[in-house]
């Protein structure tokens, strides 16, 4: 399997074409899924997701660290403080003079105003925060920062995507922009469209964040993967959202 997989991807190598995805034909990965897929998705009853979305609803409401503070003593009401909120993120933090993505957000607030330690990336509580304030965005239309500030991190996760990597010397984009809609190892290759994460993948039986599906992508490619949280992990994040935008948030999505 392995070296078909090798092979396979090998010959999208090749037959590449570095074209962008038309905007008339951009196509969320839900578009892909098989219809059971897509009622699981649809049904918030079935969606598995929506279990971490119950357990973030909890953590909102939960006093920690030293402030004894929860998110909703600050925030308030989640449905209307958090609208809106995760279709601008990755955003720029004047203070850390970057773009920080939505779970890094989580994390400072935690550290700053809540005075208690991080949470793990890809751990159960930043997954399950992380998706009930994005569940909260959902439907509404992505619609990141377009500031001069953002421009040389967005133009770095440009290149990141178009970029070679690993010893297979595959893109994202020879995938994601040139071959979209074909077949590799039994799949679909979407588009890459950032709109439903976290997003519950029935492969990991588990909630997982755009940076694990990133991850899963370069250690394809045999590529050594950026860190969780790396400068070049939310760069990539930064463009793939902006080439999503107008594209609706699903969050959580459901996929394969």
């Amino acid at each position: 399997m392995r070296i078909l997989l090798g092979a396979t991807l090998a010959l999208l190598a090749a037959a590449a074409m570095a074209a962008e995805v038309a905007p008339e034909q951009r196509r969320s990965g839900y578009d892909f899924a098989s219809p059971q897929v897509r009622a699981m998705q649809d049904d918030d009853t079935a969606n598995p997701g929506m279990l971490w979305v119950s357990g973030g609803e909890s953590l909102w409401t939960k006093k920690a660290g030293l402030a004894a503070l929860s998110c909703g003593d600050c925030h308030g009401d989640a449905r209307t403080s958090m609208k809106g909120v995760a279709v601008r993120y990755p955003a720029f933090d004047a203070t850390l003079g970057r773009p920080i993505d939505l779970e890094q957000r989580i994390n400072l607030c935690r550290t700053e105003h809540q005075r208690a330690g991080p949470f793990g990336r890809e751990g159960e509580d930043l997954l399950a925060l992380t998706a009930f304030v994005a569940n909260k965005s959902r439907g509404l239309p992505v619609a990141v920062n377009e500031s001069p500030e953002l421009k040389p991190f967005s133009e770095l996760g440009d290149k990141l995507f178009h970029r070679r990597e690993g010893q297979l010397n595959l893109s994202c984009s020879q995938c994601h922009d040139d071959n979209w809609g074909k077949r590799l190892a039994g799949n679909v290759i979407p588009q890459g469209h950032p709109t439903g994460y976290p997003v519950y993948r029935l492969e990991w039986q588990s909630l997982g964040s755009l940076q694990r599906r990133l991850h899963n992508c370069m250690t394809g490619a045999r590529a050594d993967p950026y860190e969780y949280g790396a400068p070049e992990m939310v760069a990539l994040e930064l463009y793939l959202m902006e080439r999503a935008r107008g594209m609706k948030i699903e969050t959580p999505a459901v996929r394969p």
